[in-house]
């Protein structure tokens, strides 16, 4: 069997194949900093950087992490706007007041996990949703139809500033300060460098932080300049340029899922362990009614192996038998041990007692699977409750 390989994107000095995938406003920046890309919703996301990915991580555990990540914003506006999100969001969303934001899942008819995202209410009659790898623009526009409401592409692009002091760069990056009070999953508008962004409390790391949105439409609009200046502001606190491959490891240690890859249509959100995000005695959605007699056994589950990195979509055995895959897997400083979000073919196996897990030297080591998160389950961290700095070496990682 070959080792472990993984495919990137990179740039070659000659015009190719590249039509239909977008790159990022910041993509030379990106490139003279040595990045490499993936594809992820038809753009180009930075997975590595010129900074080490343990390198990385400590910087966003211990001060703040500036991240171009490719979730992308759809906006859904007009009178109808709340009955369609209403319609296809598994959860209350009348309950989700302006300048607030929440976890939104869409589902298959069959109650199967099409995407999940981030549902911003910008006004009363107007959402943006910031969606995960999946075909939600063609779904928005599929189930609008009857209503009074316009699904557009605001051409907006999401970074993110996660890390223990990603509030002290805010902050800094803000030509005045914030108005109102921007707590977990908050939604503002601001101004950074002379130009205007739309801000949310949120991120992929269960870390303190913040996402900015760029407005294309918006007088004096210079995304280059808007990375600078952020970047500039965040010197005094330690930030740095990072990239997913440093954000992979919190999140994993976060019990965060990627939707495609740890979970996908194959699974309904109580298998993922998503059912905390289910109301079915709320208003009726799509994929509801499967809901009501689908299996609740959770089979998406933590791991930790404190002799290699599991390796990403390696087996898992118990019993001499296969009993599911690593869907993804780090290092986790943190634990001195390789840390996984497994998926089981039964939710059964989950009380397996002895579990081995394929490493990335394709060896059979032992394992444990641990609960999701693996820590900071109330999630105390973002929500500015606990800023204890965590300690932990960088000694490397084995095989």
């Amino acid at each position: 069997m070959a080792g472990p390989t993984r495919t990137v994107v990179a740039d070659f000095e000659e015009p190719g194949w590249d039509y239909g995938i977008i790159r990022s406003p910041y993509h030379a920046l990106h490139r003279a900093n040595g990045a490499k890309f993936c594809v992820y919703n038809g753009r180009l996301m930075p997975v590595s950087q010129k900074i080490d990915r343990l390198d990385g991580y400590r910087v966003l555990r211990q001060a703040a992490g500036l991240f171009d990540t490719g979730e992308r914003p759809i906006a859904i506006e007009g009178p109808d706007a709340l009955a369609l999100c209403n319609k296809v969001f598994a959860r209350d969303i009348p309950k989700v007041k302006p300048g607030r934001a929440t976890y939104g899942l869409l589902l298959y008819p069959d109650g199967g996990i099409l995407c999940d995202g981030v549902l911003m209410r910008l006004a009363e009659d107007r959402f943006w949703y910031v969606q995960a790898d999946g075909p939600v623009y063609s779904w928005l526009v599929a189930h609008a139809q009857g209503l009074n409401v316009k699904i557009s592409d605001p051409r907006s692009w999401v970074s993110q500033v996660q890390g223990p002091r990603a509030m002290d760069v805010l902050a800094a990056a803000c030509d005045t300060p914030l108005t109102e009070p921007f707590g977990y999953f908050g939604v503002a508008t601001a101004v950074m460098g002379g130009q205007k962004v739309i801000l949310s409390r949120t991120g992929w790391t269960a870390e303190m932080g913040w996402e900015f949105y760029t407005l294309p439409d918006e007088p004096g609009y210079d995304p280059e300049a808007l990375w600078r200046h952020i970047l500039k502001a965040g010197e005094p606190f330690g930030m740095k340029v990072c990239a997913l491959d440093s954000m992979d490891i919190r999140r994993i240690e976060a019990g965060i899922l990627n939707n495609v890859s740890d979970m996908d249509e194959t699974m309904n959100p109580f298998e993922a362990g998503l059912g905390a995000f289910i109301k079915l005695d709320g208003s009726d959605f799509i994929g509801k009614s499967a809901l009501v007699n689908a299996p609740r056994g959770v089979r998406v589950h933590g791991l930790r192996c404190t002799t290699g990195e599991p390796l990403i979509g390696g087996e898992l055995r118990a019993g001499g038998r296969r009993i599911g895959m690593v869907s993804a897997a780090a290092w986790s400083p943190l634990y001195d041990a390789g840390v996984a979000i497994i998926r089981l073919d039964r939710a059964g196996d989950a009380e397996a007692r002895e579990i081995s897990v394929q490493c990335r030297d394709l060896s059979f080591r032992q394992a444990v699977i641990v609960p999701m998160p693996m820590y900071d389950p109330d999630k105390r961290i973002p929500r500015g409750q606990d800023t204890e700095i965590p300690q932990f070496g960088l000694a490397g990682q084995p095989a």
